[in-house]
Order: structure tokens, then sequence, then C-alpha cells
């Protein structure tokens, strides 16, 4: 058996399971399975490895991708400059070969190595990318967590200047109370990557001055569940182009799965 699954907390929002469980039946990987890990305190992420030994891959979500860190052995180059994971590839062996350095790496029977990447900015970019016209210069990123370093990493690629918006903000940051329509009017993508509106809190939104909104606004909602959020209706409603997270989550999760396989 191989065994795959998700760590965070929590999990009731989450598409993963169903998503890998029907890749697998599709496929007709009869001894692959993929499941959900509660975990509320990643020190207790250690306790999930050494129970099961058949574990060969882990997606990390919320909130989680900052702090897992400690507990890996390699993180690729990406995820290193990112600085958060949402991938881990567990390699099983008494002798590997390290998938950076080349150098064969001795380990004891049942022992493992633990190798962190970060897949969210490869699917947030390949999604974004159709979204994107000549007048979007800049960016205000919704929340500051482990998924908004992948959101800036792409943003950086892209050359697409952005901000941050946090209810906390450290410097060069702005609060939700600083937005206005001359800041609305030049930060024309707005990208929520924090979990506000996700189910079952449905009906919760983002603080920001919506009214100052337009056609030429693009909002981008990493938040899959419900489908529209009232982030994004609230967008449509001026006109705004607007994008869910769930293309996202499948891009991230098969390559994630081209990751486990490698």
């Amino acid at each position: 058996m191989k065994k795959y699954g998700l760590i965070g907390f929590p999990l009731g929002h989450s598409f993963s399971e169903k998503y890998f469980t029907d890749k697998f039946e599709k496929a007709n990987l009869k001894n692959y399975k993929y499941s959900l890990y509660p975990l509320e305190d990643i020190k207790d992420f250690p306790t999930l490895l050494a129970s099961d030994n058949e574990l060969y891959g882990i997606n990390v979500t919320i909130p989680h991708k900052i702090e897992v860190l400690q507990f890996l052995d390699e993180v690729d180059a990406a995820a290193k400059e990112i600085g958060a994971v949402n991938c881990i590839k567990i390699v099983h062996g008494d002798t590997v070969k390290s998938l950076f350095s080349g150098e064969l790496c001795t380990f004891k029977p049942s022992k493992f190595k633990l190798v962190g990447y970060n897949t969210d900015a490869y699917g947030f970019e390949k999604s974004l990318a159709p979204f994107l016209k000549k007048h979007h210069k800049k960016a205000l990123i919704l929340g500051n967590g482990g998924a908004a370093k992948a959101i800036k990493y792409v943003l950086e690629q892209l050359k697409i200047a952005f901000k941050f918006v946090s209810r906390k903000p450290e410097a060069d940051m702005f609060s939700y109370a600083d937005l206005n329509e001359s800041i609305l009017n030049e930060y024309q993508i707005i990208i929520n990557t924090s979990p506000v509106g996700t189910y079952p809190n449905a009906n919760e939104f983002p603080a920001i001055p919506y009214q100052f909104l337009t056609d030429k606004h693009l909002l981008y909602d990493l938040v899959y569940n419900p489908e529209e959020t009232l982030f994004l209706k609230k967008g449509k409603e001026k006109g705004a182009a607007i994008k869910n997270g769930y293309q996202m989550l499948e891009l991230q999760a098969e390559k994630s799965w081209e990751i486990w396989n490698s």
C-alpha cells in the first residue's frame, strides 16, 4: 500500500481527499490511498510519520506551511526562496541518492527522508496567466501567511508590483483600514490568500471597500469552497473578472503527484 495525505487544521473544507481518491479509482490504482490528517499542532507531525511506514507523500495546508519546514531534511530551491512548503516527498530506503547534491545518503532500515516543495506557486501562476491584462500592473495580497508567500514569489517572477494587506500590518504593508478609492484604482489585482469566506463560514468576506471596484479589476480567491465566495460575488457585481482557487488546487495536486512519482 502506498499512502498519501493532507495535514492542516481544520480540514473540513478540503477537496483533496476526494480529488486523489477519484484519481486513483480512474487509474485503477487499488493499492493507493489518500487521507486527511487534521493536525492542530505541527508538533504532532513526527508522531504521524512514525505511526505509518506506508506514507509516501504529504500535502500541507493552513496553518502549517511555514512551521513544517523545521522537520524537513531538504527543501528545493523555489520552496526555500518562498519560505513555505505545501508538498512533501517521503523517500524510503536504506540508501538513496540526494535529490539535490547527487550524493549517496545511507539510512537505517525503515528510515526515510523528507523533501519539501511548493506546488502552490506553480498552480497559481498557471491559473492566473489567462486572466492577466495589460493594465494589471499592481496587486494587493490579502493575508500574509504561507499561501501568501507563494503568491508573492509568482508576482515577483511576473514583474507585477504588490503590497500585502493584513489585519496586523508590518512595515510596508497596508491595513484593511488603509484601503481607499485611490489605492484600489492603483492596485487592480486583488488576491485573497486568507481563509476568510471558506465553508462553513461562507457568510464572511475580506473587509475591502468593494464600492471602488470596477470592470478593470481582477479578483482571485484561493478559497474554492464555496465555488463563489462573497468576495468574488461582490467583485462580480462591480464588473470585475473573478477566479476561484479550484484550478490552482488541481494544478498543484497534479504537480505534487508528479513529484511523488519522480
